[in-house]
């Protein structure tokens, strides 16, 4: 298995409470798969932003990147043939990729899907995941290039995983983050985990739900909730 696809494809996932759950292994792995030094730094710094501060702030990044909008959108095929009926031609040769070496797909994703075309990749044969990853390198380019664009620390995390797979098959990224922004996005992470952890835990009848400000903030969660799983469901 090449562990440092296996790490790419997890680190891509929605982050829900199961990957939030997996990150400190993710982490460790993280340190003694043998990324590039900076590529490590920055992956290191995504999976910590994943770990910290509210688990639902980090899947609204989720889908303000990814699910709103082609230009990021981690289905592959998107960005050659958009919704076009070529795209369903280029699924089944994917898919028979995948039969012809013993992947079997689950779960309810389409198969250029970019998590589980890296999950694919971790465990085939290392000429054919070079050759899938190498195909597809300039859309990752293209992808990388445009997270960079939105000039936030959460893009700029999911444009490192991005930058590790291309160094997978000896490609770059057409522009990098400087040392400017990633100091930045270091001090943004700091002040995520204090502010987490200067939110007073109460005990005694303040902490009773049916308070007024308890059930407030019980309203805003469920809101953001919606929130989320509808555009979610409208793209």
């Amino acid at each position: 298995m090449n562990t440092r696809l296996a790490i790419l494809s997890t680190l891509l996932r929605y982050p829900d409470e199961v990957l939030r759950a997996d990150l400190p292994d993710v982490l460790s792995s993280i340190a003694t798969a043998g990324f590039a030094d900076r590529d490590r730094r920055a992956l290191e710094r995504l999976a910590r932003r994943l770990a910290a501060g509210d688990p639902l702030d980090r899947q609204e990044d989720f889908v303000r990147l990814f699910d709103r909008g082609r230009a990021t959108s981690l289905h592959l095929f998107e960005h050659v043939h958009g919704d076009t009926r070529n795209r369903g031609p280029a699924m089944v040769e994917l898919v028979a990729i995948y039969d012809a070496n013993g992947f079997a797909m689950t779960g309810h994703e389409l198969p250029d899907y970019l998590p589980l075309v890296l999950e694919f990749c971790a465990v085939a044969p290392a000429e054919t995941a070079a050759n899938l990853l190498s195909q597809a390198g300039p859309l990752l380019q293209q992808i990388h290039a445009k997270l960079l664009s939105r000039g936030l620390p959460s893009s700029r995390g999911y444009a490192a995983v991005l930058a590790a797979v291309l160094s997978e098959v000896r490609l770059a990224p057409t522009t990098l983050p400087t040392d400017a922004q990633d100091q930045a996005d270091e001090d943004d992470l700091a002040a995520i985990d204090a502010a987490y952890e200067d939110q007073p835990v109460v005990f005694g009848p303040e902490s009773d739900p049916d308070q007024q400000g308890a059930r407030a903030k019980v309203a805003a969660m469920i809101q953001r909730l919606r929130s989320v799983r509808q555009a979610a469901a409208r793209h």
